[in-house]
């Protein structure tokens, strides 16, 4: 494996491990600040490094062309799904932008100030990310990317439905 290949594959899997686990320590906490901490500083690293794979995959493979991006987009959409659509760059693009804003706007205003946002907006952006993270492992994914992928997927939720269980008494019977 080359040099820029290891590098945008390395930076992409950090990125998704810092969320996986900031997400399990947010999830967690039971208003235990060490966690939150920890939970921030897993996230920021997490964005941080979707950032540099974002660095990578524009210097390696794109040649830091955006018309680049979209026509290897759609030709990975069109092996995949039979449509060469390469739109899905855009979702990538709101994906980094989101990330970025909510580790800059939400978690620099301090840990509970993220705690208290809203329900809705938490579970949205959690079940966007899901989204992204399960179709560029697991529909776009091959091999060992896959498998991690889904283990990443199945971890998080075994967290949500251990968490819900202890949030809901009711679950447990």
């Amino acid at each position: 494996m080359q040099t820029a290949e290891l590098l945008t594959r390395i930076t992409i899997w950090l990125a998704l491990s810092g969320y996986v686990s900031g997400a399990a320590l947010f999830l967690f906490n039971h208003g235990r600040r060490p966690w939150l901490r920890a939970a921030r500083w897993a996230w920021t690293l997490g964005c941080g490094c979707l950032l540099a794979h974002v660095v990578c995959a524009f210097q390696f493979y794109h040649a830091w062309s955006h018309w680049a991006a979209y026509h290897a987009t759609a030709a990975q959409t069109g092996a995949v799904v039979g449509w060469a659509w390469g739109g899905g760059v855009y979702v990538n693009y709101a994906f980094t932008l989101l990330w970025t804003l909510d580790v800059s706007a939400w978690w620099a205003r301090g840990l509970a100030s993220y705690a208290r946002r809203p329900a809705w907006l938490t579970v949205a952006w959690h079940g966007f990310f899901v989204f992204m993270l399960f179709n560029g492992t697991v529909v776009f994914g091959h091999g060992a990317a896959r498998w991690f992928g889904l283990l990443l997927c199945a971890v998080l939720l075994i967290c949500w439905l251990l968490a819900r269980r202890k949030q809901n008494p009711l679950l447990t019977h």
